[in-house]
């Protein structure tokens, strides 16, 4: 938990060293066998200092903790579905040196591009099913060599543990396949990036309420559900460290490629950091869950979701609205610049109070630490982020 993306040695300030000890206690609910090595089983677990007593930075316990806080104040659940990209790549030797290059290189939803990675597509979702994780959609996406597999949407803890298993499975088949797949948010600069877009939806009873009850809503979103998304808009500069964590990550959220680079949401409108969204069999005006489209797969997504939930319980504490929304081609003279560099959403991050009661001090002092020590290692090594595909 203090680890940088490009050393496996505890970041200078992040309160961790050589000293303590923490242990990985197995979640046996989480156990799977491994569909691509059947003999053998995979399980998550969760950092303890002793069994029964969590260890403070543990990130499966910050996500429970904001759940528990959200369900004991206003009896709302979070749920969660997670649109995965990534890109496959597959090796080259040229002049004595490996290279990675890029699966394919045609457009958005190719049938050819579908076709030629069919049997690596199928293998995953098939495994995917067998250990119980729904697959809604899987399609070539924009990038040369990207594909988008989409999760159903869960509570937010298990939309986690399955994202989780969902990377492990497509890295592990795809290298099978001798490719490799990477979820990094950018691996080439003139070419698109990868999200890891998130639907989020509030629960009561087993009932969607953050979609209105009737047609008195302005925006066919519940009072709750408008208070909760307007605490998410207001505090997205301070929670990106949290759901773009790497400096590469802001060269994704560029203007002009749907990746949310100006502070506002919209109805449908691909633009927005934030997207009330209407999917097939909604009500006519109604949003039945907000797309949240900052989130990256380089994100740990315990400390992503455990961060919106926090800033959307501020939003229902303080009763916020949502400003007007934003449904028309983007005036970027009228909007306001989200942080455009990992520095300046650390910056944002150092004056969030609100987020102590929900990571505590120590594991924030870790992830600014973090931030900070990867803002210096690749402001200095500039060419540094061409590994990272080996790590997400």
């Amino acid at each position: 938990m203090a680890m940088t993306s490009f050393l496996d040695g505890p970041a200078h300030g992040s309160g961790l060293g050589s000293v303590g000890e923490a242990r990985l206690t197995p979640d046996l609910s989480t156990i799977r066998t491994i569909p691509w090595s059947k003999q053998d089983e995979m399980v998550l677990g969760d950092l303890n200092v002793q069994p029964g007593q969590a260890w403070e930075y543990c990130p499966r316990e910050a996500l429970r903790r904001a759940s528990k806080i959200l369900k004991d104040e206003f009896d709302l659940v979070m749920n969660a579905g997670f649109e995965n990209e990534f890109f496959l790549l597959k090796r080259k030797i040229r002049d004595g040196k490996e290279e990675w290059i890029q699966f394919d290189s045609t457009p958005y939803c190719s049938s050819s591009a579908f076709d030629a990675a069919s049997p690596i597509l199928r293998e995953i979702t098939s495994a995917l099913h067998s250990m119980a994780i729904p697959v809604e959609q899987l399609h070539a996406e924009a990038g040369k060599g990207q594909f988008e597999l989409v999760l159903g949407h869960t509570i937010c803890a298990k939309a986690a543990d399955s994202l989780v298993y969902t990377r492990e499975t497509i890295r592990s088949i795809a290298r099978k396949h001798d490719l490799l797949a990477t979820f990094i948010p950018k691996y080439t600069l003139d070419d698109l990036g990868s999200g890891c877009h998130v639907h989020l939806s509030l629960w009561q009873n087993g009932q969607n309420v953050f979609m209105a009850s009737d047609e008195t809503s302005k925006y066919g979103i519940s009072t709750l559900g408008e208070e909760f998304m307007a605490g998410v808009l207001h505090h997205l500069p301070s929670i990106l460290p949290f759901v773009a964590p790497l400096p590469i990550s802001y060269d994704r959220l560029q203007p002009n490629t749907w990746s949310g680079a100006y502070l506002f949401w919209g109805n449908e409108n691909r633009e927005a950091p934030l997207r009330a969204s209407s999917p097939p069999g909604t009500p006519g005006g109604f949003a039945s869950n907000f797309e949240f489209k900052s989130f990256d797969g380089s994100a740990n997504p315990y400390l992503g979701l455990t961060a919106i939930i926090a800033a959307g319980i501020d939003g229902l504490r303080r009763h916020l609205s949502l400003p007007e929304p934003v449904d028309t081609d983007l005036n970027p003279r009228n909007l306001q610049r989200l942080p455009k560099s990992l520095s300046e959403s650390l910056e944002s991050l150092h004056k969030a109070e609100f987020l102590d009661e929900f990571f505590g001090d120590k594991l924030l002092i870790a992830i600014k630490a973090i931030r900070k020590a990867e803002i210096d290692h690749y402001l200095e090594n500039k060419e540094a982020y061409k590994q990272l595909i080996h790590r997400y």
